[in-house]
């Protein structure tokens, strides 16, 4: 089985940032603005691994990256209500429109 190395694992958590970053600038829809913000935290978690394995300090990375799975999924559970609310209303979960927030 081969290993990932250092310069591979930083370009491949970079790469999962930038096409997170260009799906959430890019993106109409609420749930896929959702899902590109945890593409973006999923980059970040495998950046903050490989500097960690850098250190020889394998535990504070992975604790790290579990408090911020657990934000993810906190943040993707509110997200989700929050675009189930705005869709029973308006019938619409687009972010373009202004007007969504307002009864």
């Amino acid at each position: 089985m081969q290993q990932i190395t250092f310069e591979q694992g930083l370009i491949l958590g970079a790469y999962i940032l930038c096409v997170g970053f260009f799906g959430l600038i890019t993106s109409k829809n609420t749930v896929r603005a959702l899902m590109s913000l945890e593409s973006i935290f999923n980059g970040i978690i495998l950046n903050f691994i490989t500097l960690s394995n850098l250190f020889d300090n394998r535990e504070t990375g992975e604790i790290f990256s579990l408090f911020v799975i657990a934000i993810a999924a906190a943040e993707a559970a509110t997200g989700l209500a929050i675009a189930l609310s705005i869709h029973r209303n308006r019938r619409s979960t687009r972010i373009d429109q202004s007007n969504l927030l307002k009864w």
